[in-house]
């Protein structure tokens, strides 16, 4: 009996702690220094799709491909990624 009910409330509470996330995207600014390049990129986000987040991650992924991260410009869901493609060019999704 405590078997199944230790089943029972340990798929309840993973259930309930791992809610299906929609995908999170941010478009965000970069550059390099010497000589100065600037790119507009657009990035998946994992975690909370938050301003704060996507640059928190953003700012470490960027910095390992030797680019500082100017600002997250906004976070959206797929529905989003279209428009912004063409614009991102070789950026897009590439962090």
């Amino acid at each position: 009996m405590k078997t199944t009910a230790l089943i029972c409330l340990t798929a309840a509470t993973l259930a309930l702690s791992s809610p299906a996330h929609a995908a999170c995207f941010a478009d965000y600014k970069a550059k390099q220094d010497n000589p100065l390049k600037l790119h507009y990129g657009v990035a998946e986000v994992r975690g909370d799709c938050t301003k704060a987040n996507a640059t928190q991650e953003l700012r470490l992924r960027l910095t390992q491909g030797g680019w500082v991260l100017l600002n997250v410009l906004s976070v959206f869901d797929s529905s989003g990624l279209q428009e912004r493609q063409s614009d991102a060019g070789q950026f897009y999704l590439r962090y």
